[in-house]
């Protein structure tokens, strides 16, 4: 799929010129018919090769640290970007998925299955955006409908059940907002998800691997340990909602001020707290490498699950409400008294 940022430009000039290299060093002589003869177009030495690799990888190094907020939320949606389908393949072994929340249907937007994550028997649960236009049609662009919450919620009382710690891989802009989705209850679906995770007696750990928008997010993100990927994105709301409400238009530059008002991404929560973790990518982000990407994930959920598997269920549920109820909270100082001037 041919999509690129814009602030990529320099990376894609360094790799315009390695493709160039590497295919003039494929060709050997070319015949040129208009000199009538052959000509040898001097392949490009290894070592040019090298330097040239070598820069392309300070560049995106250099490129993606100074991320913006909003450029941030482009890298976040990148239509090559890694999802649960693509981490389940890469991470997970003797995958089973489930289906259907045995009350309306099934919502293929939440992905539900059993698998191996190391050596751990889990619960996998995961957003799906889809790749071609026709899968994400069907899934919704990775909205999630009711039936898709009461899906995640009946299987993570089936782990529970059988003492299996549950994994979940947010990535949404936020629950289905349609008018059938309401009919079906969508606000007490998410609701109950909230309530039952806070108190499901077995580990939960939870990761943003993309976008992480609102109630659609949190649906499935009440967790023991909260993380994100490095160029993912959590908030109440996306850049282009807070900026219709806050300047009546959504663009460049209100989606970049609301971005950046939002506090939105894994460096931000980590400081105020939201989240436990940042986990890096590949240079140039997991949708340069997914291979990569799936190994910095799954070495993380794996020590995450050594330690909360021995950890006493109670302690574990009266954790995870601890951390939640925390949320938010600050303390106010109360006011030092005004001091009245001395008389001269």
């Amino acid at each position: 799929m041919f999509y690129q940022l814009d602030f990529e430009q320099p990376v894609r000039e360094l790799e315009d010129r390695i493709d160039r290299a590497e295919r003039s060093a494929g060709q050997g002589d070319l015949e040129v018919p208009a000199l009538g003869g052959v000509v040898d177009p001097a392949p490009a030495d290894a070592e040019d090769l090298t330097k040239l690799r070598a820069e392309r990888e300070r560049v995106l190094k250099k490129v993606y640290r100074k991320l913006s907020p909003w450029d941030t939320v482009r890298v976040a949606r990148h239509p090559n970007r890694p999802q649960t389908r693509d981490y389940i393949a890469n991470m997970a072994r003797d995958f089973v998925e489930l289906h259907g929340d045995r009350r309306f249907g099934d919502d293929p937007a939440l992905v539900t299955g059993f698998g191996r994550l190391g050596p751990h028997k889990c619960l996998i649960i995961g957003h799906q955006k889809g790749r071609d236009t026709q899968e994400k049609i069907k899934c919704h662009f990775g909205c999630a409908h009711p039936e898709g919450y009461r899906k995640a919620m009946a299987k993570m009382k089936l782990a529970e059940k059988y003492g299996l710690p549950v994994v979940t891989l947010v990535d949404t802009p936020g629950a289905y907002p349609g008018l059938g989705a309401e009919e079906r209850g969508q606000a007490e679906a998410i609701a109950v998800n909230l309530r039952e995770m806070s108190r499901l007696k077995t580990p939960i750990v939870s990761v943003v691997i993309g976008e992480g928008g609102s109630g659609g997010a949190l649906g499935i993100a009440v967790a023991d340990r909260v993380a994100m990927l490095q160029n993912s994105w959590y908030s109440v709301i996306s850049p282009e909602g807070c900026a219709a409400i806050l300047w009546k238009q959504a663009n460049e530059q209100t989606n970049t001020a609301s971005a950046e008002s939002l506090r939105l991404t894994a460096r931000d929560n980590l400081k105020l707290g939201i989240i436990d973790a940042v986990i890096d990518e590949p240079v140039g982000g997991a949708h340069r490498d997914h291979t990569g990407a799936s190994d910095l994930l799954l070495a993380w959920v794996v020590a995450q699950l050594d330690e909360l598997t021995g950890v006493e269920t109670e302690a574990l549920v009266e954790g995870r409400h601890e951390r939640f109820r925390k949320l938010g909270a600050y303390e106010e100082l109360a006011a030092e008294p005004a001091r009245v001037a001395e008389d001269a």
